[in-house]
This record gives C-alpha cells, structure tokens and sequence, in this order.
C-alpha cells in the first residue's frame, strides 16, 4: 500500500464532509500517514508516496508551496469552482483515485518560480510559486510604477495597474484573465504581463525561463503589494526588488491520461466554443 498525505481545508464545510465520506474507503486503499484539515502539519518533511489534495485550484496551489523540497507526486479532487489543475472529479472519486492507488497515471513535472523581495541589502519574503507572482496596488485607486529587468538589463517601465510574472501552469489563470497568451504546461517560460497598462504599446512578453526576472517599485508608486499565488501577500515600499527566477524545484501533478490539456481547455474555459445566437 502506498504511503499517502491527505490534504484540505476543513474549514469549508462542503470540504470537510467530502473528505469525512472519502476517508474510510481511502483508509483501506493505502496508509495514510498524514490527514490534515487544518494546514498545520509541516509536511515538507513527511515521508510519503504521493498527496491527495481535496479542493480546487487554490488548494493544489497551496500544497505545492507546503511540499517545498518534498515535491512527491500529488493529485487533486476538485471541490472548487473551476478545478483547472484537478484530475478526479468528487463524482468519480473511487474509480479515478483507485487507478491512480494502483500505480495507473503519470507524474507530470511542472516548473515553479522561486520570488524574493529585496529591501535595500535585506531579504523581506522568500517563497515558492507555482502559478505566479503579481505586483498590484493594494488600497489607492491609482496606477503604481514599476522597472522591469531581465538579467540585469532595464527593459522597460510600466504605468499600470500591476504587473503579472507567470509560470505556464499560471498562463491559464490571472495572466490569461490580462490578456496574456495561454502555454502549454509542459513549456519552459516565463510570461511577463501587465494589468491594464497607460500605455497603447506594452504587451505580455515570454521570457526564456533561463533568464532572471526583477520587477523594482519606483519611487512613484504608493500602496502597492506583492501576491504569491494568490495567497501569500507582501506589502511593498518604494525601491523593492522582486526576483523572480526557475525554481529548481518542480511540482509533480499526477495525470491519468484521459483528457488532454487542450480538452481541459474546451471543457473548463469554453475555448473555441460556438456563439449562441438568439434562436438557435
């Protein structure tokens, strides 16, 4: 039996009660070395097969941060709203769940970006990404001003309301949400996309992986934020640096093989589905 880490957030009550009915079929299908409902347990450091994740997107982006150096192959049960990155629906739990126990799926290995915040000589924030890293404003209705470098080259300054460094699993998410163009997960890349830039000529950029990325806060912007995921906030002060570089760690989503990315994009985004016409 496989030695598996059952994650979610028991908070949400629609969780906890999938997860409450799921538990004594998972318990005679593997030994479950860790359940936690509650994020408390430093699973970095647990020795395991594989994580089941109950939840949406969100929690699959949240695990992967927790996992840190322990990326063992992990697959989510979407309970959420939109579920881009889980691979078993709660309604064919136990026949995919009981595949994947059996050793009936792929790992897919997916980059993540590493982000720090410098002050000055000072490291404030230090922390894994999996989809990506967002300078926005944090309170004042007004456009903030940032210097984006690529290994160490002033490219270009943006009046904007914020500023999108993506992983191509996050090209699907708040960068396509921009206007940035969607990359298959597979790919080695960054995406470089403003938020709703003062400007007729700036457009998303994809950056080479290999290259490092600086976003810096010039002295103009006031209330501005950094966003990790969607979920871990920095507050930022004029003259921050916020590096983004590969992680040289990389997540590992389980896939079952039975539907590919592009049907994933059919299904989940309505891409290339036909108009609607009144009467039709």
């Amino acid at each position: 039996m496989k030695n598996v880490i059952v994650l979610a957030n028991g908070a949400k009550a629609h969780v906890r009660r999938a997860v409450d009915e799921a538990l004594p079929w998972l318990r005679e299908q593997a030994h479950l070395v860790v359940v936690d409902l509650e994020e408390k347990v430093d699973i970095e450091h647990v020795a395991a097969d594989m994580v089941i994740i109950f939840g949406g997107d969100g929690a699959i982006l949240s695990a992967a941060r927790r996992l840190g150096r322990n990326q063992v192959p992990a697959v989510g049960v979407n309970l959420g709203k939109f579920g881009f990155l889980a691979e078993v629906s709660l309604s064919e739990l136990r026949s995919g769940l009981g595949r994947i126990l059996a050793g009936e799926f792929q790992a897919a290995s997916r980059m993540m970006l590493q982000c720090r915040v410098k002050r000055g000589e000072r490291l404030i924030k230090d922390s894994l990404a999996l989809n990506d890293a967002v300078i926005s404003r944090s309170s004042l209705s007004r456009l903030i001003a940032i210097q984006l470098s690529i290994d160490s080259e002033e490219v270009t300054k943006y009046y904007c309301d914020g500023l999108i460094v993506s992983t191509p699993v996050g090209s699907t998410a708040h960068s396509l949400a921009a206007g940035g163009p969607i990359l298959t997960h597979d790919m080695e890349a960054f995406i470089v996309t403003p938020i709703c830039p003062h400007t007729l000529t700036n457009r998303p950029l994809v950056v080479s992986a290999q290259r490092r990325i600086e976003m810096g806060v010039l002295p103009e912007a006031k209330s501005v934020a950094l966003t990790v995921d969607g979920q871990v906030y920095v507050e930022l002060l004029p003259g921050d640096r916020v590096q983004v570089e590969r992680s040289e760690l990389r997540f590992q989503l389980i896939q079952t093989q039975e539907r590919t990315f592009f049907q994933t994009l059919r299904e989940k985004l309505q891409w290339g589905g036909h108009p609607k016409y009144a009467g039709r």
